[in-house]
């Protein structure tokens, strides 16, 4: 019988995430849809182009019900924040949206808990947007304008 032949071993210092300075801030931006039905959190690169994580409010609860509650949106942010400091984003700029539309433009319930837990669990927070969905049919084009709005300041 031939000898077993041991696999070569991977080096303990391969990281994932960006090259930085201790100390350092690496921001990614933190993406919150908060619907009344649901609530995600979704964190990118500062591009957009390449996700770091995605979590939704019903993927932390049982009930259907549940899934846009602020405890589901709580978790959904906590498992969020764990993920991106395992690759090592430190800080976060943050995009609040809501369903926009004929819809609501009101975030839902799970918004401000979400941020909450992203600062809570140690992130930084840069800058906090409200961004809003605005019609872009025949309906907007009455209107002044049409398209995605972006208002800084609070929710």
């Amino acid at each position: 019988m031939a000898p077993k032949v041991s696999a070569p071993k991977a080096d303990a210092n391969t990281s994932l995430g960006p090259n930085a300075k201790e100390g350092e801030l690496v921001f990614g931006v933190a993406r919150i849809f908060a619907s009344f039905n649901d609530t995600f959190v979704h964190v990118t690169d500062l591009s957009g182009r390449e996700t770091i994580a995605r979590v939704t409010g019903g993927m932390k609860v049982k009930a259907d019900r549940d899934e846009s509650s602020p405890y589901a949106a709580m978790l959904a942010a906590q498992d969020v924040a764990t993920r991106c400091k395992e690759i090592g984003i430190t800080a976060l700029h943050v995009k609040i949206r809501a369903t926009g539309g004929v819809g609501t433009k009101t975030p839902g319930p799970g918004a401000q808990s979400a941020l909450r837990a992203l600062a809570r669990a140690g992130m930084r927070i840069g800058r906090i947007a409200v961004v809003v969905v605005v019609l872009g049919g025949s309906d907007a084009e009455k209107e002044e304008g049409f398209g995605v709005e972006e208002r800084r300041g609070g929710i």
